[in-house]
C-alpha cells in the first residue's frame, strides 16, 4: 500500500525543489498562481468531462455509495458548522474546512489502494463520481458565495443560482453527465486529447501543492494572480486575540499554522482520518447490512486522505490556502495508519 503514496510524495517533492531552487526562473509565487488556474480552469475540467462522459451514472444507484456518501457529507457538514459557528469562518472558509474533513482522495490515491487491497476500482469510480456530481458543486457553490456586504435575498439566491455557470468544474461536469446521460459518442481525436489534457490535472496540482510549501505561500490567491493578504485575513474572521498570534511568513509551514488554528485543524483532521470511516462502517455494516466485501471498500475509501483539490480551489478562491495545504499533507500522513488498521480490521 506505501507504494500508493510514492508518487504523491515525489510530486510534491519535485514542486516544493522547483520553488526553492527557482527551476521555473520565475517568482515561485507568481507561478504557483498560474499553475493553480491552469488545472482549476483547464486540466481538471478536461479531466473530469471526460470521465463523466465515459461513466454510467446508474452507478450512483447503489446501496454501497449511500453508507460513503452519507459519511462524507456528515464529516463536510460537521466540519462546516464547527468552522463557522464555533471557529468564527465565513461561509467561503468554512467550505474550505467542510471538504478537507470529508471529501477524500479518491483518483491518484484511492485507485491504487483499491486495486492493492479489493483487487480492482469498481467501487472507487463510483466513488468519485459521486464526489463530482454531488460534492463538489455544493462545496464550490459555497466557496464563491464570498465574504462581502450581505445583499437582499431575492440577490442571494440569484448570486447562487448563477455560480455554477461561472465555475469552469461544473459545467464541464454537468456537460459530461449530459454527454453521457444521452449516449452521445464523443469523436476518438477529441477524446483523447482531453485525456491527455486532463491527465496533467493530478501531477500539476501536487506540484502546486509541493510549491506552496516554500517562501510563505498561503496568502489567499488573488483571481488576477496577485497575493492578498489581507483578504486572507478577513476571510479567517476570528477575533483580534486569536489574529495577534499570527506567525510571519518566514517560517516552515508547521509554525504557520497559527495557534488559534490547531483546535480546528486537529477536528477536520479527525472528522476525516477517525470519523468519517467508522460512521461509514457502522452505516455499511449495521444500518444496511452489507457483505464482509462491501463494507472493506466502503470503510477503506471512507478512510482515503483530504484530495489535492482543497487546495486548487481554496487557490482560486482566494481563500485559506494554508489551512487547505496543510489539511491535504497531514491527513496524506495520518491516513497511511488509518488504511492499514481498516485492512488489518476487516480483510
Amino acid at each position: 500500500m506505501l507504494s500508493a503514496f510514492i508518487p504523491i510524495w515525489l510530486l510534491t517533492g519535485l514542486g516544493y525543489l522547483a520553488a526553492r531552487f527557482n527551476l521555473v526562473g520565475a517568482v515561485s509565487a507568481d507561478v504557483e498562481a498560474v499553475l493553480g488556474r491552469f488545472v482549476f480552469r483547464v486540466a481538471m475540467p478536461a479531466s473530469l468531462f471526460g470521465m463523466l462522459a465515459r461513466s454510467d451514472l446508474h452507478a450512483l444507484a447503489n446501496t454501497s455509495i449511500v453508507a460513503f456518501g452519507v459519511s462524507s457529507l456528515a464529516a463536510c457538514g460537521l466540519g462546516l458548522v464547527i468552522s463557522t459557528r464555533v471557529f468564527g469562518r465565513d461561509v467561503s472558509n468554512g467550505a474550505v474546512v467542510a471538504m478537507a474533513s470529508g471529501y477524500v482522495n479518491s483518483a491518484n490515491l484511492g485507485i491504487p489502494v483499491a486495486i492493492q487491497v479489493l483487487g480492482n476500482a469498481a467501487f472507487l469510480s463510483t466513488v468519485i463520481l459521486f464526489n463530482t456530481v454531488l460534492v463538489t458543486p455544493i462545496l464550490m457553490t459555497l466557496m464563491g458565495l464570498g465574504d462581502g456586504p450581505s445583499p437582499g435575498i431575492r440577490h442571494r439566491l440569484r448570486g447562487i443560482a448563477l455560480l455554477p455557470v461561472h465555475n469552469p468544474i461544473i459545467i464541464a461536469s454537468a456537460f459530461g453527465a449530459l454527454v453521457s446521460g444521452t449516449h452521445f459518442h464523443v469523436p476518438a481525436d477529441v477524446s483523447s486529447a482531453l485525456t491527455l489534457l486532463g491527465g496533467a490535472a493530478v501531477p500539476v496540482a501536487l506540484i502546486t501543492l509541493g510549491m506552496s510549501l516554500y517562501g510563505g505561500s498561503g496568502k489567499g490567491t488573488a483571481k488576477d494572480g496577485s497575493r492578498d493578504a489581507s483578504r486572507h485575513t478577513s476571510n479567517d474572521a476570528y477575533t483580534s486575540a486569536e489574529n495577534s498570534s499570527i506567525a510571519s511568513e518566514n517560517l516552515n509551514p508547521e509554525q504557520r499554522i497559527e495557534k488559534s488554528r490547531i483546535a480546528e485543524a486537529a477536528i477536520a483532521l479527525t472528522l476525516k482520518i477517525a470519523l468519517q470511516p467508522v460512521l461509514a462502517y457502522l452505516l455499511a455494516r449495521y444500518a444496511l447490512d452489507l457483505s464482509g466485501r462491501d463494507v472493506l471498500a466502503v470503510t477503506l475509501c471512507a478512510a482515503l486522505p483530504t484530495a489535492q483539490n482543497v487546495f486548487i480551489y481554496a487557490s482560486e478562491y482566494a481563500l485559506d490556502t494554508v489551512f487547505a495545504r496543510n489539511a491535504v499533507i497531514f491527513s496524506t500522513v495520518t491516513s497511511m495508519a488509518g488504511l492499514w488498521t481498516v485492512v488489518a480490521l476487516l480483510k
